[in-house]
């Protein structure tokens, strides 16, 4: 009862402010939510919320003891909490200073879209080709996230996209073949680069060192990357850590054109297409 007293007393007490405070809190924690699920790092968040549980349990009922024992817990967990989300803590802030805050573009908004999605059907194009041959790629699509460390690692390339470009890069006896090819709006800016492995200890077994690279480069920042298995020819392409395997061309072109061109271009692309579709069938049935 004494409770349900406070609890009363605090909303009828609040103002606009404290509106607004609650929300905010509200969101950061939801982020926070979004950015460690179905990661490693979510049982390290459950893991920390029972301690708070627990240190507010020793403060209700009074366990001096177990109190003390917590909060030194708390106090030097903090800074371990820093280490242990380091990942997490750089893609926030990557995602907060990237690009989507700059005012300065080299290409206008349509003329850069069309350049995405020339490179998206580049890769579809060399996608199709190197799966029937079972040839291993590893193609990562930039988006807000800068990946210039990772470009560091590789060879600088900056050339513009062709499907022969892609294909001698990937080629099983070319030096680059085993790293990863970075392309940013529509460009590629390097290849051979070698990209942090997943720390998703709940990967299926028979998913080798490309795929894991390639999860592990979509946990770290907010791109999308493009996978061709060696062994199988599978196509599979990785987003915020989840990795969607077996895909058909057409299937990847869609999920690219969804994931990187802006949304009224894609909705423009996917309207024509759907037009194109009702005309064909139109003339089948007219013939029919």
């Amino acid at each position: 009862m004494e409770y349900l007293e406070r609890v009363l007393y605090y909303l009828l007490s609040m103002d606009i402010t404290d509106i607004v405070d609650m929300a905010i809190i509200a969101g950061l924690v939801y982020q926070l939510l979004a950015l460690v699920k179905n990661t490693s790092s979510e049982r390290v968040l459950k893991g920390v919320l029972f301690v708070i549980l627990a240190l507010w349990l020793s403060s209700e009922w009074q366990l001096s003891s177990l109190n003390f024992v917590l909060n030194k817990l708390v106090e030097w967990g903090v800074l371990a909490l820093v280490i242990l989300f380091q990942p997490e803590i750089r893609r926030i802030l990557d995602q907060l200073g990237g690009s989507r805050f700059s005012f300065l573009r080299v290409f206008s908004r349509r003329e850069q879209a069309s350049t995405i999605e020339h490179a998206i059907d580049i890769t579809a194009e060399a996608c199709q080709d190197m799966s029937r041959d079972r040839t291993g790629a590893l193609i990562v699509f930039e988006r807000q996230s800068k990946l210039d460390d990772v470009l560091r690692s590789g060879t600088k390339l900056d050339a513009e996209p062709s499907t022969e470009l892609l294909k001698n890069v990937f080629f099983v006896k070319a030096p680059m073949h085993d790293g990863a090819m970075i392309i940013r709006d529509g460009r590629v800016l390097g290849a051979g680069c070698m990209l942090p492995l997943s720390r998703n200890v709940n990967l299926s077994r028979d998913l080798g060192m490309r795929h894991r690279a390639g999860i592990g480069m979509s946990e770290n920042s907010d791109a999308v990357v493009v996978l061709v298995s060696e062994e199988t020819g599978s196509i599979s392409v990785a987003v915020g850590g989840m990795l969607k395997r077996h895909l058909s061309i057409e299937t990847l072109r869609l999920l690219l054109s969804n994931e990187l061109l802006p949304k009224e271009e894609n909705q423009t692309e996917s309207k024509k297409k759907f037009q194109l579709k009702d005309l064909v069938k139109r003339k089948k049935e007219k013939y029919e």
